[in-house]
């Protein structure tokens, strides 16, 4: 079989909230690049992975979940996912077996193939088979490849692999070889930060929260100094990400510092700051400055 040469394309990995996009990129990657939450729609940008396999170049973007709301936060969301839909090179749908395909699915997929561009669906939590809808759906025929796998255990990812490299389109890399992303350091950092505080805020309190870096600063020998503020919408919920006596901060602080300084593999001095910001989540300005375009 004559050498085909390098190839390198642009891959969305497109769902509903939930769906498991981000633990899936994180798997692929080897690496933890992406957040991951048990609450739906914790992704709020379009995240890169860059994955080198031999001659092939995947650039990985994690997306947030695709879905219906009128909320200037939620629309600018769902741009982001229709920016993906239009600049990849090919795209994974994923959708969850037990809940099934919906007309969602079909209007991403349907403008995926307007564009000519090949669809990958992809079942997941294959780990978890179970009553559920039929699999694979009727409308997923004439997809380039229908899989199941497990993000969790890693089933199905390597056939998942295959079939993406595949489809990818030939071409030099666009990045090098071992490079993970594009995003920076801070970036990151911001969101290890909001990751923390999703897992310890209940029911809507984590929705209404943005993490902005105001310092980041590498030049101290002691370590990485980062400073942040934790923004909210309305006074009522600055306590409640206080806690009682400053608790909660200090246990968000403490479990970010922590995945911050895993990440840096060095060591890391975080200040976390509380700024209540009414209606920051309504404001496109400002959700364009937090990286939410």
């Amino acid at each position: 079989m004559p050498e085909q040469g390098p190839r390198a394309g642009v891959v969305a990995i497109l769902g509903r909230p939930n769906a498991g996009k981000s633990t899936l990129l994180n798997r692929l990657l080897g690496e933890k690049l992406a957040i991951v939450t048990a609450k739906p729609q914790t992704t709020r940008s379009r995240i890169l992975g860059i994955l080198t396999r031999g001659d092939a170049q995947l650039l990985l973007f994690d997306t947030p979940g695709f879905h219906e709301s009128p909320k200037a936060l939620n629309r600018a969301l769902n741009a982001v996912v229709e920016e993906a839909v239009e600049d990849c090179d090919l795209a994974v749908l994923l959708v969850d077996p037990a809940t099934g395909w919906d007309p969602g699915h079909d209007l991403l997929r349907d403008r995926l193939a307007k564009r000519g561009a090949p669809l990958v669906v992809v079942g997941t939590k294959a780990d978890r088979a179970g009553p559920g809808a039929d699999w694979p759906p009727e409308a997923a025929r004439g997809a380039a490849a229908v899989l199941r796998v497990s993000a969790r255990t890693g089933e199905g990812v390597e056939e998942l692999l295959d079939a993406l490299v595949e489809q990818l389109p030939a071409g030099p890399h666009l990045y090098p070889d071992d490079e993970l992303t594009d995003r920076p350091l801070r970036f990151l950092a911001a969101e290890l930060v909001r990751e923390v505080a999703f897992e310890e805020l209940a029911q809507e309190v984590p929705y209404s929260v943005a993490v902005e870096i105001e310092e980041f600063d590498e030049s101290r020998p002691d370590g990485v100094r980062i400073r942040a503020n934790l923004i909210v919408e309305r006074s009522s919920q600055k306590p409640i990400l206080l806690g009682r006596g400053g608790a909660r901060i200090k246990s968000i602080g403490s479990e970010a510092r922590r995945r911050i300084g895993a990440l840096l593999g060095q060591t890391v001095h975080l200040a976390l700051w509380v700024k209540v910001e009414p209606r920051w989540s309504r404001r496109p300005k400002r959700l364009k400055s937090l990286g939410y375009h």
